[in-house]
C-alpha cells in the first residue's frame, strides 16, 4: 500500500491513501499545538492506516516506539482483562464480588458486583489511606497488601448513594487487580496476564508494570501550566490558539464542574500516595514498575491502537481469538447512562467501557464536548490527552499518545480532532466502496 510522503523534517511515519488528511491534520497541530512528545496511530479493517509520530521540541530519543503513561486510558486494558475471565468462563459480570474474594464483602460491601465496580458504581472512589508505592510492585500485590486494604474499607456514596457512579480513577484498577488474581488459574496479576497473552502475542508495547530494561525507552510526561492554559484561551482560534478549548467554553464547563468538586472532596482526605506532593510523583520510576492498571499504564500508540484493533475485530486478530464472541458482546452490552460525579455524561457498559453515542437535540454543551466527533467508539482516555479507543462497526482501531499534558483539556478534544477525521476517512471509504460494489453488480 503507497504511503503519502513527509513534508516536515520533524513529523515521521506515514498514512495510507484516503487517510491524507490525517496527516495534514497531525502536521498542523504539530506546529500550532502546545506540543513536546506525540504519537498517533490508526488501524482500519486490520489495516495500519496511519502511524505518525513526532516530537516537537527536538527530543532524539523519542521515537515511534517510546513508552508513555497513559493514565487512565489504562482501564480500557484491565476491562479486557475481566473480559477474558468472562471469555474463559471464569466469572460473569452479574457475580458477586465475594463470589470470588469473599473478604472483599467486609464493611458493607458484600452486594456488589463486577458490573457495578467496572461501571465506577462500587463506593470505593477514594480510599482513606494512602498507599505505598512499593506496595504495588506485583511480588508484593500477591502478598496481599493492597487487597487487606481494600477488604477493610466500607462503600461511600455521595448524597444518599442516588448518585452511585463516582470516578474511580486509581481505585478501578486496583481493586479489579485483586479480583483478577484470584480469579486467574495461575494467579497472575493484570500486568502479568497483559504481557502473556494480549501484549506478548500481538507484539504490542502496552505494559503495566516496567521492568528495569523498558525504563530507559520511557518518555516523561509534563503538564501544561495552568496559567499557560488560561492565558492561551483568550486567544481567538484564527490568531493561534496553542490548546482546544477557549475562556468561555472552560468558564461554561468549569462553573457546572467546580461546585460539584468542592461538594464532594473530602476534607483532610490523604493523598493517594505516600509521599505525593505534585504531578512529577508520576514520572518516578518506581511509579511505573508497580501495578495501578487504571493510571500507570506504560504505552505506544502502535500498541495501542494494535490492540483496539483487535477488539474493533470482534477480540480476534490474525486468526487467533483473544475474546470469545460471547465474551466480547457482554463486554459491551448493557450500557447504563449516568452522570458521572453528577456531572460528566457517561454511558459505561457492564464490561466497564464508555459507549460514545450521537448527541440529540438540546444536549448540553458539556455532552457535546464529550461525544460529538467520537459517536460510536468504545474505550476510555487518559489525563491530559491520552486515547484508547475502538469503533466496531467501521472497524477502526485509535491510538493517541502525548507527553504534553493538556490538564484543562477535560474531554481531551485534540485527540477528539483525529477522531473525527479518521471517521470522515472511514467513512468515505465506505461509501466508495459500497458504490465500487453497485456498480460491478449493475454491471
Amino acid at each position: 500500500m503507497k504511503q503519502s510522503a513527509n513534508t516536515d523534517p520533524r513529523l515521521k511515519g506515514t498514512a495510507a491513501p484516503g487517510f491524507e488528511s490525517v496527516k495534514r491534520l497531525f502536521q498542523k497541530n504539530i506546529r500550532g499545538m502546545a506540543e513536546e512528545n506525540v504519537q498517533l496511530c490508526v488501524y482500519h479493517r486490520g489495516e495500519k492506516v496511519v502511524d505518525l509520530w513526532c516530537s516537537a521540541t527536538g527530543d532524539s530519543d523519542f521515537s515511534s516506539d517510546s513508552l508513555v503513561n497513559v493514565f487512565s486510558s489504562g482501564k480500557s486494558l484491565e476491562a479486557i482483562a475481566v473480559a477474558w475471565l468472562v471469555s474463559k468462563n471464569l466469572l460473569s459480570y452479574d457475580d458477586r464480588i465475594t463470589r470470588h474474594w469473599p473478604e472483599f464483602g467486609e464493611n458493607g460491601k458484600d452486594g456488589l458486583t463486577v458490573a457495578d465496580l467496572m461501571r465506577h458504581e462500587a463506593g470505593l472512589a477514594n480510599f482513606d489511606t494512602s498507599i505505598d508505592i512499593e506496595d504495588l510492585f506485583t511480588d508484593n500485590i500477591k502478598q496481599n497488601r493492597v487487597g487487606r486494604l481494600i477488604e477493610n474499607h466500607p462503600p461511600k456514596y455521595k448524597s444518599g448513594g442516588q448518585a452511585r457512579r463516582e470516578y474511580h480513577a486509581l481505585t478501578r484498577g486496583w481493586i479489579v487487580n485483586e479480583l483478577f488474581r484470584r480469579v486467574d488459574p495461575a494467579g497472575r496479576t493484570i500486568g502479568e496476564f497483559m504481557r502473556e497473552d494480549v501484549s506478548g502475542p500481538l507484539e504490542a508495547d502496552a505494559v503495566i508494570g516496567v521492568n528495569p530494561q523498558q525504563l530507559t525507552r520511557i518518555s516523561r510526561v509534563k503538564p501544561l501550566g495552568l496559567g499557560y492554559q488560561l492565558l492561551q484561551s483568550f486567544i481567538p482560534r484564527f490568531l493561534g490558539r496553542r490548546i482546544v478549548p477557549n475562556f468561555f467554553q472552560l468558564l461554561a464547563r468549569f462553573i457546572k464542574i467546580i461546585p460539584a468538586m468542592m461538594k464532594s472532596r473530602k476534607t483532610g482526605a490523604p493523598p493517594p500516595f505516600k509521599g505525593m506532593t505534585n504531578m512529577g510523583f508520576f514520572n518516578k520510576p518506581q511509579f511505573a514498575m508497580g501495578e495501578t492498571p487504571s493510571a500507570n499504564a506504560s504505552c505506544s500508540a502502535r500498541g495501542l491502537a494494535k490492540i483496539a484493533a483487535m477488539m474493533s475485530g470482534g477480540g480476534k486478530w490474525a486468526q487467533n481469538q483473544y475474546l470469545s464472541e460471547q465474551a466480547w458482546s457482554a463486554m459491551h452490552a448493557n450500557p447504563v447512562k449516568a452522570a458521572m460525579g453528577g456531572i460528566l455524561p457517561t454511558r459505561f457498559t457492564q464490561g466497564g467501557v464508555d459507549i460514545f453515542a450521537k448527541c440529540e437535540p438540546g444536549s448540553t454543551e458539556i455532552e457535546r464536548a464529550m461525544n460529538e466527533g467520537r459517536e460510536g467508539f468504545y474505550g476510555w482516555m487518559g489525563f491530559g490527552g491520552s486515547i484508547l479507543q475502538w469503533h466496531p462497526e467501521l472497524d477502526i482501531g485509535f491510538a493517541f499518545v502525548p507527553t504534553s499534558l493538556h490538564v484543562l483539556d477535560l474531554f481531551n478534544e485534540r485527540g477528539k480532532a483525529y477522531q473525527a477525521e479518521v471517521l470522515k476517512c472511514a467513512a468515505d471509504i465506505r461509501r466508495n466502496t459500497q458504490g465500487d460494489s453497485r456498480k460491478a453488480v449493475t454491471g
